[in-house]
């Protein structure tokens, strides 16, 4: 499975290039024609990262509860009851307007947010994206937090890829890094502990940069949650979405 994910990404690559040459050749003055897919900046990718979406159907990520229970603190305190419950009806929510489309996983800007199934640790992740319309606005949630921010650098004057939800730390990213509405962009992400690093589009905009506890920021960013595609009332795409875990170290005795 890994593999081929490994070998898609090399054909891209090769194909635009191909794409490249033969536009060249025929004169076209079309910019598009020359676009390097986001997919070639992640032809890094080692055997190392899994895929996170199978580009076929929802398998592996599960719906959002609706407020508060977005919250992870308020959501630990349900009984399982209660807690399937919720997750039944964030499930409905989820398949009416999370779709996946040639390979592409689509939101329609209803419904709420898109969160992994499993939990996780230490990691770093890739993930392409596309903001399709004007002043759209999303986000990828790290551990259950907000956010590793997306947005129209044109509406909001600066670019995607910081850590929007902080108030101590730094909030934006250092250069706007952004592709224009409509066009593919990518995010590299690596967190470790409470600290985040963002490559966009290659180019580094946030450096080891400790994420805050949205939800109680008297305590510490969660050692342990789901990621999450946000909802933010604007359709948005994503695709080729990997992750890497990354051990921590493990604690021995000095006896």
């Amino acid at each position: 499975m890994i593999r081929k994910a490994i070998s898609w990404r090399g054909f891209v690559k090769g194909a635009t290039v191909i794409a490249a040459g033969l536009a060249f050749a025929a004169g076209c003055s079309n910019k598009d024609a020359l676009t390097i897919e986001p997919t070639a900046i992640h032809a890094k990718t080692t055997e190392s990262f899994v895929s996170l979406f199978n580009g076929k159907d929802l398998t592996g990520w599960k719906g959002l509860p609706a407020k508060p229970y977005d919250n992870p603190i308020k959501r630990g305190k349900l009984t399982a009851e209660q807690l399937s419950v919720a997750q039944a009806k964030a499930d409905e929510l989820m398949r009416k307007h999370w779709k996946t489309v040639d390979g592409v996983l689509e939101f329609d800007g209803g419904g709420f947010s898109l969160a992994t199934i499993k939990k996780y640790e230490d990691f770093e992740m890739l993930v392409d994206w596309k903001i399709v319309g004007p002043n759209g606005d999303s986000g990828v949630y790290l551990r259950g937090s907000p956010q590793v921010q997306i947005w129209d650098p044109a509406f909001k004057k600066f670019g995607s890829g910081g850590l929007y939800n902080n108030k101590k730390n730094p909030s934006k990213p250092t250069e706007m890094a952004d592709n224009p509405i409509g066009k593919w962009n990518s995010f590299r992400i690596k967190m470790i502990g409470d600290k985040v690093t963002v490559h966009l589009n290659d180019k580094l905009v946030v450096d080891n940069v400790t994420m805050e506890n949205y939800w109680d920021r008297n305590l510490p960013i969660f050692p342990s949650e789901q990621i999450e595609l946000q909802c933010h009332g604007d359709p948005i795409h994503f695709k080729n979405i990997f992750i890497r875990e990354i051990p921590r170290p493990s604690i021995r005795s000095k006896f």
